[in-house]
């Protein structure tokens, strides 16, 4: 190995979305909204699950997880983003890169696996109503908020502590943030071992999950078909409406950041895919799941006059 062109590097370059200094101050402040509302929103959807006795049921206990997970997916990537802008300096350290790196991707894998378990209890709750408290037990409920945290800590270890003993070109940029297939096409060393890791992984979390939604979804349809009141379908279609809108946003834009790294040249489309994926969808899932539940805008109207007027 030439010393002088491979090296164990001690800081990336993360490009962002645009180099033009005019747009720094309109994408800071951008950014700095969008992470503000997308904490805010998904806080307080947490604060009103766990303070309406009316809600601690499996669904709100799923939602408050997801809407935790959005939170930390939010918070390891933009404040760095805001960071690098607001100091003009466009580097991050080869451990808070490693670092951003695994958390991004614990708390991508864990929102994948949340999501499927909410579309499992919503076809609990559609297909086998008589049985749903008995079937959604806590006792289960826990167990499959643990196991989602378990594989989602884990898993992603494995390609990350491979990554550790790669070596790197001096001068590595990448497009947005330290994702796992951004840092892999940075080194300079030889990582197949690690793409196949990483792909085999990415299956392995992403078809399983995927196929027991499209199941799930396939089941409830059927069932909502079969059901005679026009008044039952609606109230079935508006409990799944939220949750197939958060899945269609988190699949849909992971899906283009897939076809934006693998088939386009321009950084900066993949780094705008990127945005929509991990900045985006947090922001905009306590909008989607609140919007036409009465329950949820209950809660959050109770709790936010609570809050502001103490008695």
């Amino acid at each position: 190995m030439d010393a002088g062109n491979q090296t164990w590097v001690l800081e990336f370059l993360l490009l962002g979305l645009s180099e033009d200094a005019e747009w720094q101050l309109l994408l800071f402040g951008l950014f700095l909204s969008m992470y503000l509302v997308s904490v805010l929103g998904n806080l307080l959807i947490i604060l009103a699950v766990s303070s309406d006795s009316r809600l601690h049921t499996p669904m709100y206990f799923f939602l408050s997880h997801l809407s935790f997970s959005d939170i930390c997916c939010s918070s390891t990537i933009v404040p760095q983003m805001l960071l690098n802008i607001q100091t003009a300096s466009k580097a991050i350290i080869y451990s808070g890169c490693i670092t951003q790196m695994y958390f991004s991707s614990v708390f991508l894998c864990l929102d994948n696996l949340l999501l499927t378990v909410m579309a499992f209890d919503r076809f609990v709750a559609i297909c086998h109503p008589l049985h749903y408290m008995i079937m959604m037990n806590p006792l289960l409920c826990d167990l499959l908020a643990l196991f989602s945290w378990s594989v989602s800590i884990l898993f992603p270890l494995i390609p990350c502590l491979m990554a550790l003993h790669l070596s790197f070109c001096t001068h590595t940029e990448i497009p947005h943030f330290c994702e796992l297939a951004e840092v892999l096409k940075s080194a300079c060393s030889d990582a197949f071992r690690n793409y196949i890791a990483m792909y085999s992984l990415t299956g392995l979390l992403a078809i399983p999950p995927l196929t027991g939604i499209i199941v799930s979804y396939s089941k409830i349809l059927s069932s909502i078909l079969k059901m005679s009141s026009v008044e039952g379908k609606y109230k079935a279609f508006s409990t799944c409406g939220s949750h197939l809108t958060v899945i269609s946003l988190f699949y849909g834009t992971g899906l283009g950041v897939y076809l934006s790294s693998a088939f386009s040249p321009s950084s900066s489309k993949g780094a705008v895919a990127s945005v929509m994926y991990t900045v985006v969808t947090p922001m905009l899932n306590p909008f989607i799941y609140s919007l036409r539940n009465r329950d949820l805008q209950g809660a959050l109207r109770k709790f936010v006059s609570r809050s502001s007027f103490p008695l």
